[in-house]
């Protein structure tokens, strides 16, 4: 990457400080692009859900892994909830949804809690393990809560066999206009659910997938207690990405447990962070990292620059550490920050091999939280930073109370924010369909045909606060 007429900038630069500027391209589609990361971690678009708990769970884990990202299941997790996590994950097809199903004597009020919870926005209603109807959020509307599944569900259903090509399922639904159907084996039983979306993402996706062609997932470990036995019980239970993770990741004890890590000889990418520094870069390496994170202070959920002034604009922060990564043959991951694909774009200009991504994704189906509605009826889930006193309040539950209140007094971050679902992107899917196309399309724009080409041939320029808002769409007439 170079800057523009080659004005390197003297201070540090945030993503809305920057933008790309095109090149001579010989790229005819944006489909010619591949964003596979090539850091070790089989992932085939360059996109981490983050370690945090209202971002990363088993939803999530599946849906980013079968569009070829990863995602990383926090710290604060039990070993042995991970473990079924991991087991969970790995039993899911690879692209097919998995469906959510009741019986017909269900309620509405009881599918109502379900439907958000999945992109694909149906309950396939099963009697005797076979498909016998479906209910979608029309069907229950105007519906009393108490009401039968088996008095609105929709017995007009179609299926589909399993191992249908792409094109064919796409077929049967468009003709018979059909949204979505539960995909069948030759006993009739479901083995998943397939939309006319997921049908067409299937033939623009590469899932991330292990040696045994199962999903792919990761999980976190904090510096702090046993980490070298909770990092082994999490390499036994078979993740495919380890991430060593904590605020300030150039200390000591980061340092200290990365050894420990190392001597385990893990099979996996081995992930550590957060930091903002060559330097810092440099050390993590060292002691044993495959992939630095960077990034301090820049999420959405983060309070570290206001309450401490401690933090870097990001962009710079990535240029600099991915810098020094590659000098070092290793992989950096830009984590924070991104508000809009825009920033994804150039944060992998700048070298990063995948951008993490935390509250942006808190508010889909696909994250853990309960759907919550407020007093307009929009839908939202509620986030919170990993540093919060809520994240420490969970984090600590094992110690004794005036433990805990001590801890409480040293928090960073927001214990509480709502993160509204976007009705015309609600699923996890819909958001990654935005972040490739736009990513795609930048790398067009450079004439980059991969990730390294694109870092090769990027542009970027300087632009002011006006330059950045005219770039912004204009919703209504001026």
């Amino acid at each position: 990457m170079r800057f523009h007429h080659d004005r390197v900038p003297q201070q540090d630069l945030a993503f809305s400080d920057v933008f790309l500027v095109p090149n001579r391209s010989g790229v005819a589609s944006r489909l010619e692009v591949d964003l596979s990361t090539g850091d070790g971690t089989g992932a085939t678009i360059p996109i981490v859900a983050a370690n945090m708990t209202a971002v990363s769970g088993r939803r999530m884990a599946e849906t980013i892994a079968r569009c070829g990202g990863l995602a990383i299941i926090p710290q604060d997790i039990p070993v042995h909830v991970v473990a079924e996590v991991v087991s969970w994950v790995k039993q899911r097809h690879t692209v097919y949804d998995t469906p959510l199903m009741m019986t017909p004597d269900g309620t509405v009020g009881e599918a109502l809690n379900l439907l958000p919870k999945r992109g694909h926005g149906a309950v396939i209603v099963v009697e005797q393990h076979r498909a016998v109807g479906v209910v979608t959020d029309a069907d229950c509307a105007g519906v009393d809560r108490y009401t039968r599944l088996d008095s609105v569900m929709s017995r007009d259903l179609l299926t589909l066999p399993d191992g249908i090509a792409a094109e064919a399922a796409f077929g049967q639904l468009y003709d018979g206009r059909h949204r979505l159907a539960p995909v069948v084996d030759g006993d009739g039983g479901i083995v998943g659910i397939l939309t006319r979306q997921r049908a067409l993402r299937s033939t623009l996706y590469q899932p991330a997938v292990d040696a045994a062609g199962q999903l792919r997932i990761g999980a976190a470990i904090g510096i702090n207690g046993d980490a070298e036995q909770k990092a082994k019980a999490l390499l036994e239970a078979g993740i495919d990405v380890l991430v060593v993770d904590t605020a300030h990741g150039h200390q000591e004890r980061m340092l200290e447990v990365l050894r420990q890590v190392r001597a385990l000889d893990p099979q996996v990418p081995v992930v550590a962070g957060n930091v903002a520094t060559a330097e810092g870069v440099a050390d993590l390496v060292a002691a044993g990292a495959d992939i630095v994170k960077v990034g301090v202070g820049p999420g959405a959920m983060c309070t570290t620059r206001m309450q401490t002034a401690v933090g870097r604009p990001q962009f710079s922060a990535v240029l600099e550490c991915a810098t020094k990564a590659r000098e070092l043959g290793k992989h950096i991951w830009a984590d924070g920050g991104v508000r809009h694909p825009r920033d994804v774009a150039l944060a992998l200009a700048a070298g990063a091999s995948s951008v993490m991504i935390g509250s942006w994704f808190a508010g889909t189906y696909e994250s853990p939280g309960d759907p919550q509605r407020d007093s307009d009826g929009r839908i939202y889930k509620e986030s919170f930073g990993m540093a919060s006193a809520r994240a420490v309040q969970l984090r600590t539950s094992e110690e004794t109370p005036f433990q805990r209140a001590r801890k409480g007094f040293f928090s960073e971050g927001i214990s509480k924010a709502r993160m509204y679902v976007d009705p015309d992107r609600p699923s996890v899917e819909d958001l990654l369909d935005s972040i490739v196309s736009g990513v795609r399309s930048s790398a067009a724009y450079a004439g980059a045909t991969n990730l390294d080409e694109f870092h090769r041939r990027a542009v970027v320029g300087i632009q002011s606060a006006a330059g950045y808002a005219e770039g912004m769409p204009v919703g209504t007439s001026w």
